[in-house]
């Protein structure tokens, strides 16, 4: 560039101003125009999040049970004011976080036995001596119960993995004293034919708990048994996927759910924090972080047996 002759008057708008970025692309016809380049940012992000909100829907698809019908609150749905739950294991009370917790809110008494201590159980992660485990879990149980507003948790000392071995009438005669004590007139227990998860114990227990119910509408006496049984259903999609063999057995072995409920997601986070030996125990099951499975189960699903009407006896 010639610079001007001295004592040459100089144009105000010399020298010319160096072209901005946006304009030396827009001047430049190898380069993209910047609105292409947002509109092409834009119809990338648009293309995320579809999927993952694909994934997401797909996700909460195998947590969803058609058949199943939204309520606040079984209990507060049954007219129900005193509940007991009985159950196999420490953390067994984790399927039914959502039940007790909103039936606690609604002023309903609230009671749980547990039938074993956990003591065979697989740490994870490891926090204890084994051979310490059961008084660990039995504490954790108490804990997470309490955690839950539960008015009364009795844990018996039946052998892990060895209720289906242990005295079938002495258990029916246990559960039927708890029953008399705090005379529910809704009870949780498992459904005999698959335990929520096919557990041996969690089956067991469920039976047990039917042949209860039954001898007390025999007898007939001042308190003849609850009017609703209620038995924890667990999700058939994700089972199906996630389960294997096991997972599949539960399946065809359990009824389709007619109630859905808050599950108390919160309550479930905290209850796996109590549960310190177990505290992994989701990720293992399902694969996917515990997080995951919470944001896509946040339901928890229930056959109802109204007793009045389909008495057990």
């Amino acid at each position: 560039m010639l610079a001007p002759r001295t004592g040459a008057r100089v144009s105000p708008g010399w020298p010319p101003p160096r072209p901005s970025e946006p304009e030396l692309e827009a001047s430049d016809p190898k380069a993209p125009p910047m609105r292409k380049r947002t509109v092409a940012l834009i119809v990338i992000a648009a293309v995320l999040l579809a999927v993952v909100g694909g994934l997401y829907w797909a996700g909460r698809h195998l947590f969803y049970e058609p058949t199943a019908k939204g309520v606040d609150s079984v209990v507060g749905e049954l007219g129900g004011t005193r509940v007991l739950g009985v159950f196999a294991h420490p953390d067994d009370e984790q399927t039914v976080n959502g039940l007790f917790w909103h039936a606690h809110e609604d002023g309903a008494y609230t009671a749980m036995i547990t039938a074993t201590q956990g003591e065979a159980g697989h740490q994870t992660p490891v926090v204890a001596r084994q051979e310490d485990l059961g008084e660990v879990r039995r504490a954790e149980a108490l804990k997470n119960s309490f955690n839950l507003g539960v008015d009364r948790h009795v844990v018996w000392d039946y052998p892990d993995g060895g209720v289906p071995d242990a005295d079938e009438d002495e258990l029916v005669d246990r559960v039927v004293d708890e029953l008399q004590r705090v005379k529910p007139d809704v009870v949780v227990a498992f459904w005999p034919e698959s335990g929520a998860t096919g557990h041996k114990d969690h089956m067991q227990m469920g039976r047990v708990t039917e042949l209860a119910i039954a001898k007390l509408e025999e007898e007939g006496g001042a308190y003849a048994g609850p009017k609703h049984l209620v038995y924890t259903i667990s999700p058939s999609g994700a089972l199906a996927a996630f389960g294997g063999d096991t997972g599949a057995f539960v399946v065809a072995n359990q009824p389709k759910p007619e109630v859905a409920m808050d599950a108390a997601v919160q309550k479930k986070h905290e209850g796996w924090t109590i549960h310190a030996s177990q505290a992994n125990f989701m990720q293992e099951s399902y694969i996917l972080p515990t997080w995951l499975i919470y944001l896509l189960w946040d339901q928890e699903f229930y056959h109802v047996r109204d007793l009045e009407a389909e008495p057990l006896a």
